[in-house]
């Protein structure tokens, strides 16, 4: 049976993954800008409340992944509480202006993890090479890499992603994540042969506002939300 990873922007997304069957939690915040680190009183709430894995994404801001040297030394900390709040694991990733991985950043990085699982995230998808990087990651010491195979979605960059997990051969997961749903998720896992899997499974919610004036501010709606059922379907799709 594959395992599905959920990107949760919230407590109550994730407490919305593990009811819908996930197997591991990627908690992060701002999932519309690709995530960045959660806040400390999310991931406390999600650490109590969850029984499965929790991974949290280590990014300090929207854009691109080469940090400066005081990023580095906050991502370092955020690690660092991650490890005191008992998490399961983190996320993270650099490169360097060339787009080649920052191996300085990555190896404090995984210093500072250890006893953590450890995946390194979509700064993949911008290298130059990606069958010459995932030998770097594994050399380094990563367990996993999350990828839609350098495309727009995991389904476009299917073939790409074979290759990989090919490559791998079981040195490194490949986890392939967006644009995955339920109609596509089992054919991707025939494609790919991978055998772990990253959706956000969201939905817009309504507002809970009863009162609900012209909004020209575009700040009284609904917010996103994993959802449970579609967890689920996800899930029953891969079983």
């Amino acid at each position: 049976m594959a395992l599905l990873e959920v990107a949760a922007n919230s407590a109550a997304s994730a407490f919305a993954a593990q009811a819908g069957g996930a197997g591991r939690v990627e908690l992060c915040a701002s999932l519309d800008e690709g995530g960045v680190t959660p806040s400390h009183g999310t991931l406390v709430l999600a650490r109590e409340g969850l029984e499965i894995p929790l991974f949290v994404l280590i990014r300090p801001r929207a854009g691109d992944f080469v940090y400066e040297d005081h990023e580095i030394e906050a991502m370092l900390d955020d690690i660092m509480h991650c490890r005191e709040l008992g998490c399961d694991g983190v996320v993270v990733g650099a490169l360097t202006p060339e787009g080649e991985v920052d191996t300085e950043a990555c190896l404090r990085f995984l210093d500072a993890a250890q006893g953590m699982g450890v995946t390194f995230h979509r700064a993949f998808d911008l290298v130059p090479d990606q069958g010459d990087t995932l030998e770097t990651l594994i050399d380094l010491g990563f367990e996993r890499v999350l990828t839609s195979g350098g495309m727009a979605s995991a389904v476009a960059g299917a073939g790409r992603l074979a290759r990989l997990v090919s490559q791998a051969a079981q040195r490194i997961v490949v986890m392939p994540g967006a644009g995955i749903e339920p109609g596509n998720i089992a054919a991707l896992r025939d494609v790919t042969g991978a055998n772990e899997f990253h959706a956000s499974a969201k939905r817009r919610l309504p507002s809970a506002m009863r009162r609900a004036p012209a909004d020209p501010l575009g700040m009284g709606a609904g917010e996103t939300r994993s959802d449970a059922d579609t967890v689920r379907a996800l899930v029953a799709a891969i079983a």
